[in-house]
């Protein structure tokens, strides 16, 4: 979140419509895709879907989501003197099928979103230019936010008119499908409000059914505790056992239930060459992955989402991608990882030798297990061993 005083015009003072459409001019001189306004106003469905997500237990070990409810419900609860809302979307839609590499078992697939650069820089950047203007043309306070505050960006999103939520809790457009990035700029300025989105998923299920892992228990609600995205990226523990052969080769993040909606057919490629692919982020053999140490993985994955989870994290996503690999040249690596600084990566190393050669885990149990301290690392032998 950062905040912008008002500060000496740059050019007429404008106010209501007029500085509306000056604004979105701006946020699309400044690569934004589509704007719209909303009301910063309560949002109480929101914040009672909320507490009620909260209830379920459906954050997982999210602890952070059940702090600040109230703020989180209202834009004015994280600013009281806010009046609008303006809300950004960047579209960085892929221009391939990004299901196409589930079946290539020794390669590891990225969510399209974390494949190029982190959006949090792209936007922030782009958002600070829109929020200056916009304090400078309205004599106005502005505050903006990308994805780090506790701000309901997608309810805001369809409340000013990109869109709607999907089954999957996601923000879909009739023009970009599922791939827009948003940003939010709160001011204290009156700007007219957009007519809010309508839902238009009518009897589709597609995003529910190709859940790999079951994670919707009912449409418009969200499992994270068995969600991939949740499980590879936020989840700090390891994966649960019961659902690692359903990872396949997934190694960060899922885009699954993205990628089978309908309306992506509207969708064009994003032409931005701030979130350009990076084709070595594309499908990467696993048996390179593996190899990474943490300077490595630091470099590898430098100026990119991945790089925030750590290497421990990640490296346990790409050995339960191994283990579902069936590759027994992934082995030699897994079992050198048994000994790796990690307890995370050490526990991951242990399933996956069990899933690529039961020989080599069992040449290696009375070393391994005598050497080992971490409860987790322990459990993981036992259940391994057990299996044989």
């Amino acid at each position: 979140m950062a905040d912008h005083r008002a500060r000496p015009a740059g050019g007429a003072r404008l106010a209501g419509e007029a500085l509306k459409q000056a604004v979105i001019a701006r946020a699309l001189a400044e690569g934004f895709d589509v704007a719209g306004v909303a009301p910063a106003t309560a949002l109480p469905e929101t914040g009672e879907r909320l507490r009620a997500w909260l209830a379920a237990g459906y954050h997982g070990d999210m602890a952070w989501m059940a702090e600040g409810v109230e703020r989180r419900a209202s834009p004015t609860g994280m600013w009281p003197g806010a009046r609008s809302a303006l809300v950004l979307g960047l579209n960085y839609a892929p221009d391939s099928d990004p299901l196409a590499m589930l079946q290539a078992r020794d390669r590891g697939v990225i969510s399209v979103y974390a494949s190029r650069r982190d959006y949090h820089d792209v936007i922030k950047g782009r958002l600070k230019q829109v929020a200056g203007f916009l304090a400078s043309r309205a004599g106005a306070q502005v505050k903006v936010f990308v994805d780090t505050a506790p701000l309901m960006e997608k309810p805001l999103a369809e409340l000013a008119g990109l869109g709607w939520q999907g089954k999957h809790t996601a923000l879909l457009s009739r023009t970009f499908g599922a791939w827009l990035f948003l940003g939010v700029i709160l001011t204290d300025a009156d700007l007219p409000p957009d007519a809010p989105g309508r839902q238009r998923c009518g009897s589709c299920r597609a995003c529910l059914d190709a859940c790999p892992t079951d994670a919707f228990p009912a449409p418009f609600q969200l499992d994270a505790r068995r969600c991939i995205a949740y499980l590879t990226i936020e989840h700090a523990g390891p994966i649960p056992h019961a659902l690692r052969a359903a990872m396949g080769n997934r190694i960060f993040g899922c885009d699954d239930c993205l990628a089978v909606c309908p309306w992506n057919k509207f969708a064009r490629a994003s032409r931005d060459a701030k979130l350009a692919l990076n084709p070595l982020h594309e499908a990467p053999p696993l048996a390179e992955l593996l190899a990474l140490d943490d300077a490595a993985f630091r470099a590898r994955f430098a100026g990119t989402p991945v790089k925030r989870a750590g290497r421990a994290r990640f490296l346990r996503n790409v050995l339960v991608a191994a283990g579902n690999s069936g590759d027994r040249a992934l082995a030699p690596q897994a079992a050198a990882l048994l000994a790796d600084p990690a307890p995370l990566v050490r526990g991951a190393a242990v399933w996956a030798l069990a899933r690529l050669d039961r020989s080599a885990l069992a040449a290696r149990a009375a070393t391994g297990r005598a050497a080992e301290t971490d409860p987790d690392v322990l459990a993981e032998w036992r259940m391994a061993l057990d299996g044989m």
